[in-house]
């Protein structure tokens, strides 16, 4: 296992990388995303797994026939937030088909189908919509909007595919691709560093009882695109009191979404901004700002934002909510069989998105499994997880999808039958 483990994570570790940062830029419908794709091809060929894509361009590896009963899926997504870290996403490909060697090294043939899934364009860094593969098979993001969508150079996602050698008028829902999951397990790098942290607040990062987590459920969270006005002039000749600079009002953003989030227990954050004209020696004539608000509880998150809208109000803020995502909750039968495999994995709770919500939203059993990250740093070249960790991930979920594919499961509540 972790010979197969380390010669993936060897293969992958230039693909999309920035010698400047260190980090990675895996943007879908790009060469670089060709390249993963390719990647992950090659190595389900080589393990003669039987390889479909569905409507969005997912990629599903499958060991036994899914339409003859739907199976276990496993997996995750290779592409990249800008300059992101080596482990969002890949941690799970390649531990996925790192558990495909473990059950076959251990002589385990599955009584029903195993899948291993590369979800596209899961970070939504080109085209703006997280999870986008997922949500396009369920529906959930229609196929009108997603290709229309467009990236920094003003290229839409129907454009990217026609680039791409794909038919975008061929994207849409595909219940097909979705019945064929009979449950998913996603495993995922911590995005914060709970497991890093015994009871006490004392690092502990030799407990292997605390190298892998289970997913309870995903926060509710949402995108908000924010236009602030203001007036182009003159940085040398324009009095202090006559401007009308739109990036004031991008200060007042930032600082009212710092506050309003700390009084109601929430995160805020405005990470990507747009400044016209853009020049050093001119007013900003207009800002176009994202605000992204997560939290443990929906009214506090919603709160938060309808407080920074207040606090900018005066300044001719306009909003658009690009997206919200309720409380996920993963599927509790689903949920207390891993408990069952694994009794001494901490319990956890999580401000990140992922496929695996998009799916249980859409009520197909699904559930987490978590890394430890020693830093809690995530989205950013500091992305770290300690190999033997990670090793200890491939045998959780080997564990977990040994039990699984032992007898059938119940689409309907994850429960073996």
């Amino acid at each position: 296992m972790s010979v197969s483990f380390d010669r993936m994570w060897s293969d992958l570790a230039s693909v999309g990388r920035e010698p400047a940062t260190g980090g990675y830029r895996r943007f879908a419908w790009t060469r670089t995303d060709h390249d993963l794709r390719e990647w992950f091809a090659g190595e389900c060929a080589a393990r003669g797994l039987a390889l479909t894509e569905d409507r969005a361009g997912n990629q599903w590896a499958w060991w036994g026939d899914p339409d003859a009963q739907p199976g276990v899926v496993i997996g995750s997504h290779l592409d990249s937030v800008p300059d992101g870290g080596a482990f969002d996403g890949p941690l799970g490909v390649v531990s996925a088909l790192a558990t495909i060697d473990t059950l076959r090294q251990r002589g385990i043939t599955p009584a029903v189908p195993l899948g291993v899934v590369n979800f596209v364009d899961e970070e939504g860094a080109r085209f703006g919509v997280a999870c986008a593969g997922s949500r396009i098979i369920t529906g959930a993001l229609t196929a009108d909007r997603a290709r229309s969508l467009t990236d920094a150079d003003g290229i839409s996602m129907a454009q990217a595919w026609t680039a791409a050698g794909r038919d975008p008028e061929s994207m849409g829902p595909d219940d097909e691709a979705v019945n064929r999951i009979a449950c998913f397990v996603e495993l995922h790098v911590e995005q914060g560093k709970a497991l890093a942290l015994a009871a006490d607040g004392v690092d502990d990062l030799d407990d292997p009882a605390r190298a892998v987590a289970i997913g309870t459920d995903i926060w509710p969270h949402g995108r908000w695109r924010l236009d602030i006005p203001g007036e182009a002039n003159h940085a040398g000749t324009t009095r202090l009191d006559d401007r009308r600079d739109a990036m004031l009002g991008l200060a007042t953003v930032v600082q009212s979404a710092r506050q309003q989030a700390t009084v109601l227990g929430c995160v805020a954050t405005v990470g990507k901004v747009r400044v016209e004209p853009g020049g050093v020696n001119a007013i900003s004539s207009h800002v176009t700002a994202w605000l992204d608000a997560r939290g443990a509880d929906e009214d506090a998150v919603r709160a938060t934002v309808s407080g920074v809208l207040a606090d900018s109000d005066s300044l001719g803020v306009e909003a658009t909510e690009e997206s919200w995502t309720p409380t996920t909750a993963f599927d509790a039968a689903l949920v207390s069989r891993l408990r069952g495999i694994l009794p001494g994995a901490p319990l956890l709770g999580t401000g990140a998105g992922h496929d695996a919500g998009v799916l249980a939203t859409h009520g197909v059993p699904s559930a987490m499994l978590y890394v430890r990250n020693p830093t809690g740093i995530s989205h950013s070249p500091a992305e770290h997880a300690e190999r033997r960790d990670c090793h200890d991930g491939v045998m959780a979920l080997t564990s977990v999808v040994a039990e699984l594919v032992s007898r059938p499961t119940d689409r309907t509540n994850g429960s073996g039958q």
